[in-house]
């Protein structure tokens, strides 16, 4: 089984998640209402089974629960993928939502790096500063070791585009991490 089981405990935030690669139950509470709708969407788009409770300094701002949820998420991705061996490592997909296009480009390399090209026409959704979605994804991508690139190409709508970032990356994560018939990594080194 490609699953994980982490708990992270701070000063700021106190976070539970339970990871299946392969599928499972998706339950999501953060404290941030917009922020879990877009977690409840990269794990229905990826085919994850994610089980996530944050409790954090929301008196402060949104910024450690969103940051520390990538940080949690990303170091299940990497001990699920254990030694990387299966599976198709890379994956790269397009989302359109209404009037927003966003692209998602991963390789699961052990070299963490992230690509962010997005503007967000509106500060927030609801609860969520839209700024936090770098900061999201930069921790994610550093924590579970992949190299991720995305971009919004264009849209009028903060929403939209925030979704379709999380989609692309959630589509193109399932693609990366499909097992194969390999046996071995799927690098030239014969290691990632």
């Amino acid at each position: 089984m490609r699953c994980a089981d982490i708990t992270r405990k701070t000063k700021e935030t106190d976070i539970s998640l339970k990871l299946n690669l392969d599928g499972g139950d998706v339950k999501i509470q953060t404290g941030i209402g917009f922020f879990d709708h877009m977690l409840n969407s990269f794990a229905t788009h990826g085919g994850f089974g994610l089980e996530l409770t944050v409790n954090g300094d929301l008196e402060v701002d949104e910024h450690h629960t969103v940051e520390d949820t990538g940080i949690v998420l990303g170091k299940a991705f990497s001990e699920a993928l254990g030694d990387k061996a299966s599976i198709d490592r890379f994956g790269s997909f397009y989302v359109p939502m209404d009037e927003a296009l966003a692209f998602a480009s991963v390789d699961i390399s052990g070299r963490p790096f992230l690509v962010f090209d997005a503007e967000f026409p509106q500060d927030r959704c609801g609860g969520y500063d839209c700024a936090m979605t770098v900061e999201f994804m930069r921790a994610l991508a550093f924590n579970a070791g992949i190299t991720l690139h995305l971009k919004s190409f264009y849209g009028d709508n903060s929403h939209h585009i925030t979704e379709a970032l999380y989609k692309a990356a959630a589509h193109a994560l399932r693609l990366a991490v499909k097992q194969n018939n390999l046996n071995k990594p799927l690098s030239t080194k014969g290691v990632l």
